[in-house]
């Protein structure tokens, strides 16, 4: 039976702003903004969390709900550099490590460097380091499987410790809110609900056949998942699905020139992060987002791997028109991604990032 520990740092690019510059602590702190421009909050501090504002919130309605909040633009090579610091305290423990974001991430410590043989105890070594020599919290969720690690993790934060052992699983999975459970949106969300599915042991109810008619192959992972089962290994060598950039606009764009002036930007950074990772993509896709909020996507394959400006910037500037012809509305959001990278490129960015 695996050992396996998902590890939250606590309001990471907060805690890491609040931990270097001691004027933040104890006050609302949002890492974001300004609060004038429409930007997002990549991360409140608990003090500003208590205000209802959270990541993804718009700057504007974050002001709104604590006008005193202080603002501060994110400092990313300096959260990359922290994230290092804590992967190399994991490295202590286990090589098995699947990195999410900066701050989270899977260990599989089902045998682990040290022999320690618990994964409670080493949960708590973990955080304890990153606690002294660090100055930062973590929370650890620690179970049997990915899944149930990865919610246990956010019960008790900040700075909590949860274990979910083998013989409380299948409970702890039928008291589950749907809300909680991987892949479901605020549109299934509100589907489950008009079935009068509202909890794991709602969904447990059902047969396999039944949850996929109502869901898709999402309801073959919903049956196993209520069950407590869950196989995904923690994959050390994930293999990178799609690279992007995008940019929300101070004003909405209107005037098609402008557009592509910007799609130009965002498309020279994206192949310039191919070209440093060495990679050459096939598909890309473009994002729009208009000023009501809609968001659409188009993508187009080529016939060839390119990481090239003059391609990729050609094939966005093409279906950007056919997206202003079809809808001219002006524009808020602009991305383009890149994906279904050359597998002889793949292997030797992977190699390089771990």
């Amino acid at each position: 039976m695996r050992k396996i520990i998902h590890i939250d740092m606590d309001a990471f690019y907060a805690s890491v702003e609040q931990r270097d510059f001691p004027t933040f602590r104890g006050k609302p702190l949002v890492v974001g903004g300004p609060p004038t421009s429409r930007g997002v909050v990549a991360t409140a501090s608990y003090e500003a969390r208590s205000y209802g504002i959270h990541s993804a919130m718009p700057c504007s309605r974050a002001v709104k709900l604590c006008p005193h909040a202080l603002f501060v633009p994110p400092r990313f090579d300096v959260y990359k550099a922290v994230s290092a610091q804590i992967r190399t305290i994991f490295r202590r423990y286990t090589d098995l490590i699947e990195p999410l974001s900066l701050d989270e991430a899977y260990l599989d410590v089902t045998i682990d460097k040290q022999g320690i043989g618990s994964a409670m105890e080493i949960a708590q070594l973990i955080k304890d380091a990153i606690r002294q020599e660090l100055q930062l919290t973590a929370s650890a969720g620690v179970s049997i499987n990915k899944f149930v690690a990865k919610i246990a993790s956010d019960m008790d934060k900040p700075d909590g410790l949860t274990f979910i052992g083998p013989s409380r699983v299948e409970q702890f999975m039928e008291r589950l809110p749907v809300e909680k459970f991987f892949g479901v949106g605020k549109v299934t969300a509100a589907k489950m609900r008009q079935l009068q599915l509202f909890t794991g042991s709602d969904l447990k109810r059902l047969a396999e056949a039944d949850l996929v008619r109502l869901f898709g192959k999402s309801g073959r992972f919903y049956y196993r998942i209520v069950r407590g089962i869950d196989d995904r290994e923690v994959q050390p060598n994930r293999e990178l699905k799609s690279l992007a950039v995008e940019d929300t606009f101070s004003t909405d764009l209107g005037r098609v020139d402008v557009m592509e002036d910007e799609l130009s930007k965002i498309t020279e950074k994206l192949t310039g992060r191919l070209k440093n990772r060495n990679l050459k993509g096939r598909t890309f896709t473009l994002k729009v987002r208009f000023a009501d909020f809609r968001l659409i996507t188009r993508s187009h394959s080529l016939a060839y791997y390119t990481d090239e400006f003059e391609d990729v910037f050609g094939l966005a500037r093409q279906m950007l028109r056919v997206v202003v012809t079809e809808d001219p509305m002006p524009i808020r959001l602009l991305g383009v991604s890149a994906s279904n990278f050359d597998r002889v490129k793949l292997a030797s960015a992977q190699l390089s990032l771990f």
